[in-house]
């Protein structure tokens, strides 16, 4: 009796994996389809329309807050500001 057991407890794994095997090749076909389809987008040559619409809606304005913090990054540590005076390089900023 064991060994029926074992063969139908085998048999229903084996349904079970290639249930799974079935499902992530559908996946993996759908996948493809899309990265086919942004392949095909990035390809493309923008029409003007659309290279105009970029350009005016590409240009973000910072908030108040953006500013600030800003201001605070840039600002030089103590013994900072007088290597940078003394060098000239007051005006570079390292990004």
């Amino acid at each position: 009796m064991t060994d029926e057991a074992d063969v139908e407890e085998l048999e229903q794994r084996v349904e079970e994996l290639e249930a799974t095997v079935r499902g992530l090749t559908e996946e993996l076909v759908d996948a493809s389809e899309r990265i086919r389809t942004l392949e095909a987008e990035l390809d493309r040559t923008p029409s003007t329309e659309e290279l105009r619409e970029s350009r005016e809606g590409g240009v973000i304005e910072p908030d108040g807050d953006a500013d600030t913090e800003a201001d605070e990054a840039t600002k030089p540590v103590d013994g900072e500001a007088e290597d940078n005076e003394e060098s000239g390089l007051d005006d570079i900023i390292v990004a």
